[in-house]
């Protein structure tokens, strides 16, 4: 999963930055961005794409990616910004404040999806990145797990919507709970919230 890192380090670049989001396709909450830039073959054993590791090994990975990586940036739009914006624009907003925190500055960046977050910077979009890149899956465990735990955390502040068990995806139970309660400050406006009836 490192063809690409050492494809760019053959190529003369040294700080290569992998960047993903969570939080895009949910009702609730913010999109949340990663950049983190790892040693070439930082050997982190089980490092792959978030969403094929039970919530244990991202949580696992997530400290071992910190204790790991030469720098890591996080970014985040939250539901105003989304419903301003549209969901890619604020998607790609939080990625260039992840790329921003990092220190050193990249080099080069990976980015999962189609893509880059801004015209002229150096780097490339990787459809599927998080199941190719060692850097965007990086990315994409530090992503996850920041949103999930934010997720939790809003829980009991809104307790009728479940948000520590769906993390405001668009579960039945979640929107079973919109059409009971009506939307939260934190709900997405722009988006579909409720099925036809």
């Amino acid at each position: 999963m490192n063809v690409f890192e050492l494809a760019c380090q053959q190529n003369g670049y040294k700080q290569i930055a992998g960047i993903d989001e969570a939080g895009r396709g949910a009702l609730a909450g913010p999109v949340i961005a990663a950049a983190v830039i790892l040693p070439i073959n930082c050997g982190i054993k089980g490092l792959q794409d978030s969403k094929l590791l039970s919530p244990k090994q991202r949580d696992y990975l997530f400290d071992e990616i910190h204790d790991v990586a030469v720098s890591v940036g996080i970014g985040a739009a939250d539901h105003r910004v989304i419903d301003r914006l549209n969901v890619l624009q604020a998607t790609l907003l939080a990625m260039r404040e992840a790329i921003e925190k990092l220190t050193p500055s990249p080099d080069y960046v990976l980015v999962d999806g189609l893509n880059l977050p801004e015209p002229g910077i150096v780097g490339e979009a990787i459809p599927k990145g998080d199941s190719k890149s060692y850097s965007i899956a990086a990315a994409s465990i530090i992503a996850k797990v920041t949103r999930d735990r934010l997720m939790v955390e809003l829980d009991p502040i809104y307790p009728n919507y479940g948000f520590s068990q769906h993390k405001g995806y668009p579960t039945s139970q979640h929107r079973q709970a919109i059409a009971q309660f009506g939307t939260s400050e934190i709900h997405r406006q722009t988006f579909k919230l409720l099925p036809d009836a």
